[in-house]
């Protein structure tokens, strides 16, 4: 879906560029460029950002758990 218009930003984009390591807004500014233009974007970029961080913080929690409570988990 699309998250700024402006500059063409996707949410995949906003998410590759937290995998690539993106954890602020100003990062998502200085690399893609959301929220440079108009600004209406800014908002729901920032979602999309503290949802991709809250996902990989999850992951990391699970990933660093023992088996047997990752099974519990899932």
């Amino acid at each position: 879906m699309y998250i700024c218009i402006c500059k063409g930003i996707t949410d995949s984009a906003i998410r590759e560029a937290v995998c690539q390591g993106a954890c602020r807004m100003r990062d998502l500014k200085t690399c893609l460029g959301v929220g440079t233009q108009c600004g209406k974007c800014a908002c729901h970029a920032k979602q999309v950002l503290n949802e991709v961080l809250a996902d990989l913080r999850h992951i990391n929690i699970i990933s660093h758990q023992p088996s047997h409570l990752i099974e519990a988990i899932t």
